[in-house]
């Protein structure tokens, strides 16, 4: 069960908590709203799917802020420190010239020390917007290597601009401490606000916002949560103690069901590589059957959400005439399926991206749907036989032309290998793109 199920739900939960406290002055309520408007604004709302949209931004500060009043209570935080986290938590992400999902610090800071409204609303409450800044530049990751020395010295620099640390060294390590505390707060988030399908679909957005491989969602999420626990711990177990009990709850069994998912992908990995383990590409003649469908659906609920192109209409999708179907089974053509490859004509979808595809209406171009595996099967080359498969059946079937998603250093990698492959559109920040294939 979530903690929240909406941005508006969260807002409420912040002012709340705010409330508790005596901080919800007109000035930091104005704050709020205005980051949510300028999200959504923005376009980074909750329907972005890119990671950084508006309800990270607003699970790190409801999580920030209800460990940081323990500390308050626990004496060891004042209620300065507190205002001061709830701030840049609430601001850390937002970079509306992005290029890219993954947030530029600088970028971010650019834009704070730019923006009338927010210096007036940090200076009516009596805060530094350097000492926001240096908060701020602490969430980078990973905080190790050039990296960590670089941004130590562009955080002591705010530091040194302060009026309230310049000279002061105790106040300097308080506020590097703050840093710390809002960095494993932003990386504890919204892991602990959720199941874990509500964990596993944000592993998903960040490995989908970061360009990665679906084969290193799982062990980059496990060596992510190892990092925190193991090497950061001390801090850890402050925001982690702070947080209610089924917060942790969440969170813990999270980390142990990424944990159970990576051991199944080295089990699979073994079957490959020792035991000769094999992926048939199949072309599916009977679709008709329920526990075929069912196997499909199961599949296909792994994908991400945007990536569902048929999810309103997957099964009646299935039993269309034109559709193009194939599956990837195990060992031989009736093995247990464990993905599949599914399209058709493009003028039978509707993207909620606008697309200026010229070939929409001249019934030329099958479009290939997002690849679909089970997880723990992806990176032994199944998804590219399939994907080859099927451009074989479309070409069989007279199209001229295929096209699909993909990310944008695929695509690029593609390009250079293989013939009759381009852009036809770009999109940023997601660098998911729509390209074409001439047969």
């Amino acid at each position: 069960m979530q903690e929240f199920t909406t941005s508006h739900s969260l807002r409420n939960g912040i002012f709340d908590l705010l409330s508790s406290v005596n901080m919800a002055t007109e000035q930091n309520t104005e704050l709020l709203d205005y980051t949510i408007d300028l999200f959504n604004k923005n376009g980074l709302s909750s329907d972005y799917y890119g990671y950084h949209n508006i309800d990270h931004e607003l699970e790190v500060t409801y999580v920030t802020l209800i460990s940081a009043i323990h500390s308050l209570n626990q004496k060891k935080f004042s209620l300065g420190d507190v205002e001061y986290l709830f701030a840049s938590a609430l601001l850390h992400d937002f970079d509306p010239g992005k290029a890219s999902d993954r947030p530029h610090e600088k970028s971010v800071i650019d834009f704070i020390n730019q923006d009338n409204k927010i210096q007036q609303l940090l200076h009516d409450v009596g805060i530094e917007s350097n000492l926001v800044c240096a908060l701020i530049s602490r969430t980078v990751y990973p905080w190790s290597g050039k990296i960590k020395t670089d941004t130590k010295e562009v955080i002591q620099n705010y530091l040194i601009s302060s009026s309230y640390t310049r000279g002061d060294t105790e106040k300097q390590n308080h506020f590097m401490n703050l840093g710390h505390f809002l960095s494993i707060s932003d990386r504890i988030g919204g892991y602990s606000l959720g199941d874990f399908s509500k964990a596993m679909e944000m592993a998903k957005m960040n490995a989908h916002a970061s360009g990665w491989h679906p084969a290193l969602i799982v062990r980059r999420a496990v060596s992510f949560f190892e990092d925190m626990l193991n090497n950061e711990s001390d801090m850890c177990e402050q925001v982690l103690n702070g947080i209610p009990k089924h917060m942790r709850k969440n969170f813990l069994d999270n980390i142990v069901s990424f944990m159970k998912l990576r051991q199944e992908e080295i089990q699979i990995y073994n079957k490959f590589t020792y035991e000769g383990l094999k992926l048939v590409p199949t072309i599916e003649k009977n679709t008709d059957h329920d526990e075929f469908i069912d196997a499909l659906l199961e599949i296909y609920k792994e994908l991400p959400k945007p990536l569902q192109f048929t999810r309103e209409d997957f099964v009646e999708s299935i039993h269309d005439k034109d559709t193009i179907l194939n599956t990837l089974r195990i060992g031989d053509p009736r093995g247990p399926i464990i993905g599949f490859a599914k399209g058709g004509p493009l003028e039978k979808y509707n993207f909620q991206l606008k697309i200026d595809d010229g070939n929409y209406g001249k019934n030329n171009t099958a479009f290939l749907e997002p690849i679909a595996l089970k997880n723990g099967y992806w990176g032994f080359h199944g998804g590219r036989e399939i994907r080859q498969l099927f451009l074989m059946q479309v070409q069989s079937q007279g199209y001229q032309y295929m096209t699909s998603f993909a990310m944008r250093d695929v695509i690029e990698y593609r390009i250079k290998n293989e013939p009759g492959i381009e852009f036809v559109e770009k999109f940023d920040p997601e660098r998911w793109d729509y390209y074409r294939i001439t047969l």
